[in-house]
Order: structure tokens, then C-alpha cells, then sequence
């Protein structure tokens, strides 16, 4: 299934910038909530390695890794 994670509010946290409305799109396996993406390893690999390829920010570092600053939406 392919999810679309986007940044909710701005944040400025451990060193790392994040604004609000910053995505990516990340295909894991199985269908998922926030809390099951992120809570998986390969889930958090998946979204940490999205980020830093499209933005170069580690989005864990920042202390984001909650649905207080990301959001998901299923794209199918």
C-alpha cells in the first residue's frame, strides 16, 4: 500500500527543521495507521530514509515521530 506522511506544524528540534507541509510517500507492506508505521522498524526506516532523501532531515531526531507533527493519508 503506498501512504502519504506529512508534516502538521513547524518545528525546530535537535538541530533538524521542520515545516509544516513537507511529504513524502513511503509503500509498506501491510495497511497501516500512524502509530503501526512508526512503530515498526521497517515502517520508521521507511519514512526516516524518505525524508532524508527528499529534504535531507531525520525526522526521529527532530522528535517527530508522533501524530502531533505527522499525519497519514492512504494513497491506495
Amino acid at each position: 500500500m503506498l501512504y502519504k506522511v506529512t508534516v502538521k506544524s513547524d518545528l525546530n528540534s535537535n538541530g533538524v527543521r521542520l515545516e509544516k507541509g513537507m511529504s513524502v510517500e513511503v509503500a509498506f507492506h501491510q495497511k497501516a495507521t500512524l502509530s503501526s508505521l512508526l512503530s515498526d522498524g521497517k515502517g520508521q526506516e521507511l519514512v526516516i530514509n524518505a525524508f532524508k532523501t527528499k529534504y535531507g532531515v531525520d525526522v526521529k531526531k527532530a522528535g517527530a515521530f508522533t501524530s502531533r507533527y505527522l499525519d497519514l493519508e492512504t494513497i491506495n
